[in-house]
């Protein structure tokens, strides 16, 4: 599912449970936020997937919304490696922020 930071701004004393800026080739990153328990890929008025300069730049473009955590999760590509036998790897989780409960 889809959400775009207009939809965000029109929810009523909502908060944004997690958000995940997801690493990208490229050196650019989107933005997974978890409303309502429901993960939503940040994206513009046409569908299109948000995409961010840096980590830094996703977080000041929402830092007027209450978020609970926000996490930096980079996939590793060494399981992908030439000659390696195939695996699953657990991406990167860097937490940036979390809220005290």
């Amino acid at each position: 599912m889809r959400i775009t930071l207009e939809q965000l701004k029109s929810r009523k004393n909502a908060s944004i449970e997690l958000m995940e800026i997801l690493s990208l080739e490229g050196q650019s990153y989107m933005a997974r936020l978890t409303v309502d328990g429901q993960p939503k890929i940040l994206s513009d008025e046409h569908g299109t997937t948000a995409q961010f300069r840096s980590a830094w730049h996703a977080q000041d473009m929402l830092s007027s919304f209450h978020i609970l955590e926000t996490q930096v999760v980079h996939a590793s590509a060494y399981n992908e490696m030439v000659g390696m036998e195939p695996s699953s790897a657990e991406p990167l989780r860097v937490r940036v922020q979390r809220q005290k409960l």
